[in-house]
């Protein structure tokens, strides 16, 4: 009989404590896992996605050189600077990797201020550089830096390490929510006087989705995303060139917009219409010929879908949802061993990452008004890679802590 008892006691040791709501606990099965150091299959689909995407910079960007404005380059300029930026990132995340998460949750405030500093310096004639009309850059000799990839990481530990502090008031609009919504409001302002709409965008689902997985009331968080669809619509119907974009969007194949503000949206579709099925082969895209521009950064998923066709671009598709949902299942994990701003740190970087990947793919299938997001890992831009980098190192660094907790270790 007391061994029976025991037995019965002793069944739900593969179960793990999830928080409900407040200090109250519930028993959910553990999914069984091998007892490595660190998540291999993120870690090569991470790989997967940068080495495919460093060949389609390479055939997106090889003939660049034809036309005046790229005279100066060689064939080879656009690959070799994304492959030193990827080795350069990929030192950068290691070191990120060898930081404590408690060390990120203290940090995070200076991190955020630090990263506003980075968007105000960039607005200064004499450090900012000009691209394309837009000032978001800084330069720093041979490379050019973009402060606002940077202001992504920091809003989200911001974010996660200010619903932690204010757990107890979550239910309280003005206590919880009011102070997060001014923070956010100023970067988004410095980022609209670049402008960066699309970082800008990005920067509020993420905070958004922090409220929402931090436990913020679903009624505040409703009236939080009207507030920001009407303040969006607001920024877009008062700017014309914003406007003049989603008439473009809504018919790009029309005499008044084919070759001015639908010009880059009906050649992505026509590149990915050349695709087909299976694609037309890799270096075969007609369209990276001078006929659809930017094609190595914003309309990289254009490219794809022209040379290796609808089974390349579900590939991609695929790719991105399993990654975001790795990520999203090592912050629930966290969450579930009581490690609450590593959980919303993971799923944070699980939301920005599928939101953005969500966002190109949609601009470049004629889905979603054009947005000037790059593709996350795939896309040339040094800036974007190493964030992207840096917060897959965060992510790793979160699932190891986990394992080592649920070793009996500490962290």
């Amino acid at each position: 009989m007391a061994s029976r008892r025991r037995r019965k006691v002793a069944a739900p040791a593969d179960e793990l404590p999830v928080r409900i709501g407040g200090m109250e606990y519930a028993r959910t099965t553990s999914t069984p896992t091998r007892l490595l150091g660190f998540d291999q299959a993120l870690i090569w689909v991470c790989v997967a996605l940068l080495a495919w995407g460093l060949v389609m910079v390479y055939s997106a960007s090889i003939a660049l050189p034809d036309n005046p404005r790229f005279g100066r380059y060689s064939p080879h300029f656009f690959v070799t600077r994304h492959a030193m930026w990827i080795f350069l990132s990929f030192i950068i995340a290691l070191l990120a990797f060898q930081v404590p998460m408690n060390w990120w949750e203290k940090a995070a405030p200076w991190l955020f201020v630090g990263s506003l500093g980075l968007l105000i310096a960039v607005l200064i004639p004499q450090v900012g550089m000009v691209v394309n009309g837009a000032r978001r850059w800084i330069s720093l000799g041979p490379i050019n830096f973009q402060p606002s990839e940077i202001a992504k990481i920091a809003v989200l530990l911001y974010a996660a390490d200010y619903m932690v502090r204010k757990m107890e008031v979550k239910e309280h609009f003005f206590r919880a929510v009011a102070p997060i919504g001014v923070a956010v409001g100023v970067v988004g302002s410095l980022l609209l006087a670049q402008p960066d709409m699309g970082a800008f965008l990005v920067i509020a689902v993420i905070a958004m989705g922090i409220l929402f997985l931090g436990g913020v009331n679903a009624r505040m968080f409703f009236l939080i995303a009207a507030v920001l669809v009407v303040a969006f619509a607001v920024m877009i119907w008062s700017s014309p060139w914003r406007r003049e974009r989603i008439f473009a969007y809504l018919d790009p194949w029309s005499e008044e917009h084919a070759l001015g503000k639908g010009y880059q949206l009906s050649h992505a579709l026509i590149a990915i219409g050349r695709g087909e099925v299976f694609g037309v082969g890799l270096g075969g895209s007609i369209e990276k010929l001078h006929w659809l521009p930017e094609a190595h950064t914003d309309f990289l998923t254009a490219i794809i879908g022209e040379e290796f066709g609808l089974i390349g671009l579900l590939a991609v598709i695929f790719l991105f949802f399993w990654l975001t949902r790795r990520i999203m299942v090592i912050g629930r994990q966290a969450i579930a061993l009581d490690r609450v701003f590593s959980g919303l740190v993971a799923q944070g970087i699980g939301l920005w990452l599928g939101f953005q990947a969500f966002i190109n793919i949609g601009v470049n299938l004629g889905a979603l008004p054009t947005k000037g997001l790059t593709l996350p890992f795939m896309s040339y831009g040094g800036s974007a890679i190493m964030a992207n980098l840096i917060a897959i190192a965060i992510v790793l660094r979160v699932d190891v802590e986990s394992r080592q907790l649920m070793r009996g270790g500490r962290t």
